[in-house]
Order: structure tokens, then sequence, then C-alpha cells
């Protein structure tokens, strides 16, 4: 998928000619681990609310990997860099995330990430700000991928938490808009520096976001939530998000946001056989026509 390519022109090419070992493992992380840091989050729910479990998560997840780097010799960010780490933390981490764990208040994991694979679908439409055109492959996969979501929010899980579709329109619109400003107008420091400030600064928006709305935790919290906690700091913020952060920098625009096509399916299996959700039929019909969009969105570079 050419067309949809970072800046770094070398990239497609380093699709056609093999991914190196290090896209393949931050592939596996993105695909599999954050598959399941949507029943994580689900659990750690049961003490934490949204804003302050995922404020807490990225900054205790930011604080040790900044200090991790700061350790091994590397310099602070600028403060240019500190104000893109800002505007992109805000807007991945505070509107995306925070949007996602609210919704996840009235709305079953595994039907929240099967909405969230729209992604590469918004960061497709947002490039073209940029002057990056699909192909007609890409805009048919857009095309069935946004017929898929409108099929979904038509099914009861949706249309019964109003406020939770709500908060998803605006956690995949944030997150798009923020991992497309990371590539082409914000860049972060170098290397897992830049990481480190983008969740530092969207961990301090998601405090204050919850010092506003009066979020207090359930104290002490139940050991499933606080292990859950845990799980989403070590895999899900330093592991995965990371791996994510990876991709963007290194691969092409498409093939970074693929976790999607591979995350509903973890999270919709785990949220039936572990959290006893219900998923229609209906809905499982809707989850294939996104990920069938996403798939043409995909192909033209398998290809």
């Amino acid at each position: 998928m050419p067309t949809l390519a970072s800046p770094a022109n070398a990239a497609p090419a380093a699709v056609r000619s093999g991914l190196p070992p290090l896209l393949w493992l931050c592939l596996a992380a993105t695909w599999v681990v954050w598959g399941s840091t949507y029943l994580a989050i689900k659990y750690a729910l049961i003490s934490f609310p949204p804003f302050l479990q995922m404020g807490s998560r990225f900054l205790f997840a930011g604080v040790l990997l900044a200090a991790w780097m700061r350790w091994r010799g590397a310099p602070w960010p600028s403060m240019v860099q500190w104000r893109n780490a800002l505007v992109v933390g805000a807007l991945m981490l505070g509107g995306g995330m925070g949007a996602t764990a609210y919704a996840e208040v009235s709305i079953g994991s595994g039907l929240v990430v099967a909405f969230i694979a729209v992604i590469p679908l918004l960061i497709a439409l947002l490039n073209l700000i940029w002057g990056v055109k699909p192909s007609r492959l890409e805009a048919a996969g857009i095309a069935v991928g946004l017929a898929g979501v409108l099929m979904l929010t038509q099914g009861g899980g949706f249309k019964s938490s109003p406020e939770g579709l709500l908060a998803l329109c605006i956690g995949c619109a944030c997150w798009s808009l923020g991992s497309v400003l990371s590539q082409r107008s914000l860049p972060l420091a170098p290397g897992a520096m830049g990481f480190a400030s983008e969740m530092l600064c969207g961990g301090v928006v998601l405090m204050v976001l919850a010092a506003l709305s009066g979020e207090t935790m359930s104290w002490p919290p139940q050991p499933q939530a606080l292990a859950a906690w845990v799980y989403l700091v070590v895999f899900g913020s330093l592991i995965a998000f990371n791996a994510y952060m990876v991709l963007l920098a290194r691969a092409p625009a498409g093939l970074a946001a693929s976790y999607t096509f591979v995350n509903p399916v973890i999270a919709m299996l785990l949220g039936v056989w572990i959290a006893n959700e219900t998923v229609t039929r209906f809905e499982w019909y809707a989850v294939a026509v996104v990920l069938a969009g996403v798939l043409l969105l995909l192909f033209k570079r398998r290809g």
C-alpha cells in the first residue's frame, strides 16, 4: 500500500524485501498483546475508574522507561519535542485510550475492539490532508470497512449504550489523528525516550481528566483489578505501545495499524470465553465486514 506509506520512502521497499526481525516482534506485540489488553482494561475497571486507570498506567510506565533511558545516557527531549509529545500524547492516550476505557464501562471489551478496527480506515482518510490519495482498491476497503462499522453500531451492544458509542467515535478519531501527526508533522525525541515523553504527557492529561471527572479508585483494589493494571503497565504500555510507536516510525502506516485486523478476533474470543460477554451473530457478521475492509486496505502491500 505505497500510497498510504509513511514519509520514509524506503519503508515500502523494506516491506517488499522482507521485514526485519524487530518489526516482526513489534507486529506480534501489537497483534496479540493488544488483543488481550481490552479484557484487562475491563477487569481493571473493577477498582480503577477509566481516566484514573489509564493515567496512572501511562505515568508509571513513562517514568520507568524515561529513568531507564536516562540511565543509559539518553538526553531529555528538547522543548519542541516535549510540545510534540504533549499534542500526540493528549490525542492518542488522553483521547484515544481514555475514551476507550470510558466506553468499556458500558460496552463489552470484544465489541469495543471490533469497533476500533475502523482506525486504519480513518488513517487512510486523514492522509488525504497530506495529499496521499488511496488507490481504487484502498478506497473500496475504506467503503467496505465503514459499512461494516455502520452495521456494528446497529447491534444490541452499542444500541444499549449511546454514550459508549460516542466515546468510541471520539477515541478512534483522536488515536488516528495522533498517529498521523506523529508520522508527518510532530516528530518525537529519538527512540524510547520519545515514547516515554509521550506516555508522561498523555498520562498527565488523563490524570487531569480524572480530576475533572471527580474519579476516585476503590481502596484497596481488588486482586484481579490490580493484576490487570500491572499487566496493562508491563505488556500494554512498556511492550505493545512502544512496539506500535516503532512500527509508526519504521513501517508504512497501514502495516503499523494492521493490529486492528487481529485484535478484534482475539478480544472477542477472550471476552466470550473468560468474561462471558455476549456477541450476537449479527455482530460477528458486522465484524467480518469491517475486517474485510481492512484486508482490502492491506492487500495491495502484500501483493
